[in-house]
């Protein structure tokens, strides 16, 4: 078996990250085993470093997504092989096997959350591309939360529906406009001025600066007009849950939020809000919704536009200070490592 190495956190609230080897894996029935070549960094990885706010097991690999090559395919997996260029979402907050997480050379990825990437496409780039796609279409499309249509590997129609997406610059929103774009939904978003022209072009036909102290009656004297199929959260910071609860209160019709953020107290009784977790798509239909029947066709014709990355490091060594880095504050990129 190959020899394999991790960025580990040995213990809760340890620091730095530590590099040293790791078990290989073969993969289950329905599992690919990914030789990673790129891995994109997160604030969910940071914020378990810094806060241990759940309870694993240690020591742990971190890390949510991954891009590189397949090495190694289950017994039961019918849409790779050996030597696919593949994205995939590492399932490990929830397996709570290290074998399944993102910080070192290989990881086993579940086939329903892994997607095929064109040959012109950077591993750097598709790295950053899992994480945000899941929580998106999370949201949007799972029963029980929005619950909207799925997206459409071909252009779809309008249906005539429009849905909210607070903060379209982030990987969650910008990959959430496109999505939503492709089921067939007008997207109305908020977004930093410096960004508008982004989200404008990934599809939102119309953005707001969530910053502007008008801007929750700004938006509910947009959507009042429109048939209202939801909201989505796409931000973990800035009052964004509250704001996006208040605008849908204001509003007549659905009353659904998904969100990002932990659920605060004091939201409207009027407002459903369910909290969002992307790795639960990997067991139901809006996994294969996505990874399979729509993003490497969106990818290959470039109806999928990916956020901006940039690499911060070319090892394993790179991760802790590439987090440190994250912790800063990032907008409309995403900061990915090279291996």
């Amino acid at each position: 078996m190959p020899a394999n190495k991790a960025a580990w956190l040995p213990e809760a609230k340890a620091y730095p990250l530590q590099i040293s080897q790791a078990p290989y894996t073969s993969p289950g029935a329905k599992e690919i085993v990914v030789q990673n070549a790129a891995l994109g960094l997160n604030h969910i990885d940071y914020m378990i470093q810094s806060f241990a706010f759940f309870p694993f097991d240690y020591p742990l690999i971190l890390g949510e997504e991954v891009a590189g090559t397949v090495v190694e395919v289950g017994n039961k997996v019918t849409r790779f092989k050996k030597g696919d260029r593949v994205l995939g979402l590492t399932a490990a907050f929830l397996t709570k096997k290290n074998s399944d997480a993102g910080f070192q050379q290989y990881t086993v990825v579940e086939e329903s959350v892994a997607a095929t990437i064109p040959e012109g496409l950077p591993f750097e780039t598709a790295a950053g591309i899992p994480l945000g796609v899941a929580t998106a279409a999370a949201g949007l499309f799972q029963e029980g939360y929005l619950g909207l249509n799925h997206p459409s590997a071909k252009p779809a129609p309008k249906n005539g529906h429009t849905v909210l997406i607070w903060g379209g610059a982030s990987a969650v929103g910008s990959s959430a406009i496109q999505l939503a774009v492709a089921a067939g939904y007008e997207v109305i978003t908020t977004a930093s001025p410096k960004n508008f022209d982004l989200v404008k072009k990934l599809g939102a036909s119309e953005v707001f600066d969530y910053n502007s102290s008008t801007v929750v009656q700004d938006l509910v004297d947009t959507l009042s007009s429109k048939a209202f199929a939801g909201a989505l959260d796409a931000v973990n910071r800035g009052g964004a849950v509250q704001a996006s609860a208040e605008v849908v209160s204001k509003l007549q019709g659905i009353k659904s939020l998904a969100t990002v953020s932990t659920i605060p107290d004091g939201l409207a009784e009027t407002v459903i809000v369910k909290q969002v977790l992307a790795t639960t798509i990997k067991d139901n239909a809006v996994g294969k919704a996505v990874f399979q029947d729509f993003l490497p066709a969106a990818l290959a014709d470039g109806r999928f536009v990916p956020l901006e990355t940039v690499s911060v490091g070319n090892s394993l060594e790179s991760v802790q200070s590439g987090l440190d880095t994250l912790k800063k504050g990032v907008s409309a990129k995403k900061l990915v490592i090279t291996l």
